[in-house]
């Protein structure tokens, strides 16, 4: 057994922890992610206490009447109203509501592995960071989705960062989820609730503007469950490209040669293909994006099991690549206001 799992609370050890919940339509998936959140209680140091907030956003399915449900059977857990649906929002309004000085960011659809909560603490402690978290774990089980999971993990699908395609423990741009210093959260002011996506990204940027340190750890994984039809695998990619951008106008340091590929090769596939009929040379570039696609499917496929989801990685691949460009290229300056973001006290006053 890991030696941290066996010791007592310290001065320096937190009181409590509070897990944070967004949840939407997450029926399926609700009653296992607030029972493997709980169970990480087991493996804390004796004396600590332990919360589940769930905020619950309008819903088509039974995602309230579970929640409550659950709410009555476990004292632990709490339910709190996000009116807009949005995810940030949701964020805000759970972490309003938490009383300990832990933060735990989980997903309605998620299931932490077991001591995930532990092992955050005690790299929380020794590294001082005000965020840590590790690895996306996408994992499949349908064949196209088995092909998406093998293009996620690898630098050849969606770029080097570790908490896609692992790597060693370190300070990083962000992570997934999240386990955050309660009070350094409020201080930033919170998740900013007009980034409807890449509110992760724009969260860490804040909280390494303010000097913070936000701490990748491999040893944290989460199973995450890839999209499962083309059609959505091509929305959530577009849809990561035009927040990414929005990100990258509000700070220009954040910009890397990873993000501008997708771009340049949608637009040069695209230049290709009008081109070529006038000047046949230039279906090269075309040809070429598609020989690439080709080649990283190859050296991906390898991740993919079963011959079926073997041949879906080229699809999957190309089609995360181009959604991306596209979404980054047509990106409206307009997509979040102008001026500052509402400030913390001032959704504490109107919660």
């Amino acid at each position: 057994m890991n030696e941290f799992f066996a010791i007592t609370p310290s001065a320096g050890a937190p009181r409590g922890v509070s897990v944070v919940m967004p949840v939407r339509n997450e029926e399926r998936h609700l009653e296992a992610a607030v029972a493997a959140a709980l169970a990480q209680a087991t493996s804390l140091p004796a004396g600590t206490d332990f919360e589940v907030i769930l905020a619950v956003g309008p819903s088509i399915d039974r995602t309230w009447e579970l929640a409550e449900n659950l709410a009555i059977h476990d004292q632990r857990v709490k339910v709190v109203a996000n009116p807009s649906g949005k995810t940030p929002s949701a964020l805000n309004a759970a972490i309003r509501a938490a009383s300990f000085e832990v933060v735990v960011r989980v997903d309605g659809h998620s299931e932490l592995p077991v001591h995930y909560v532990a092992r955050a603490l005690e790299v929380l402690a020794r590294t001082g960071a005000v965020n840590v978290g590790g690895v996306m774990a996408a994992e499949g089980v349908s064949a196209f989705e088995r092909a998406v999971a093998a293009a996620m993990t690898s630098p050849l699908g969606v770029g080097a960062s570790r908490f896609h395609t692992g790597g060693d423990e370190g300070s990083v741009d962000t992570v997934y989820l999240g386990v955050f210093d309660k009070a350094k959260l409020i201080e930033a002011g919170g998740y900013d609730e007009r980034f409807i996506r890449a509110q992760d990204w724009e969260l860490n940027l804040r909280l390494r503007d303010r000097g913070g340190v936000i701490w990748f750890s491999p040893d944290l994984k989460v199973a995450y469950r890839p999209r499962s039809t083309l059609r959505a695998l091509a929305t959530q990619y577009f849809e990561y490209g035009r927040w990414r951008r929005v990100v990258i106008r509000k700070n220009r340091t954040t910009l890397n040669l990873r993000y501008l590929a997708p771009p340049f090769a949608f637009l040069g596939s695209l230049f290709g293909l009008l081109l070529g009929f006038f000047v046949p040379w230039a279906f090269v570039l075309p040809i070429g994006y598609l020989t690439f696609v080709l080649c990283a499917s190859l050296l991906i496929s390898g991740k993919a099991e079963g011959i079926s989801a073997k041949m879906r990685v080229p699809l999957a691949l190309g089609t995360m690549q181009m959604a991306w460009g596209v979404g980054f290229l047509s990106s409206p300056a307009s997509l979040v206001p102008q001026g500052a973001p509402a400030s913390w006290e001032d959704h504490r006053r109107d919660s």
